[in-house]
């Protein structure tokens, strides 16, 4: 894995990123000192995870959740019944 300075990592930058997206991974280092590892980011199967369904059991929906507080809206539009 090559080791690159802060200020030759700046000058070029486009061409270490792309070659870290293609699977060269790279380190930048400050006085010699390794900072930071800079590699591409992979996903099962390189596209984002669904979020569909993330909160599927963590709540419950009550059977009249579309007419819940119905009396109450007629009444602050239609006045009391």
């Amino acid at each position: 894995m090559n080791t690159f300075n802060i200020h030759e990592a700046k000058t070029h930058l486009s061409r270490l990123i792309e070659d870290a997206a293609n699977g060269e991974p790279f380190i930048i280092a400050k006085a010699g000192k390794p900072l930071v590892k800079v590699s591409a980011i992979t996903t099962a199967d390189d596209k984002q995870p669904s979020r569909i369904g993330f909160m599927a059991g963590e709540f419950d929906v009550p059977d009249d959740f579309d007419t819940l507080g119905a009396d109450a809206i007629d009444d602050a539009f239609y006045g009391q019944s």
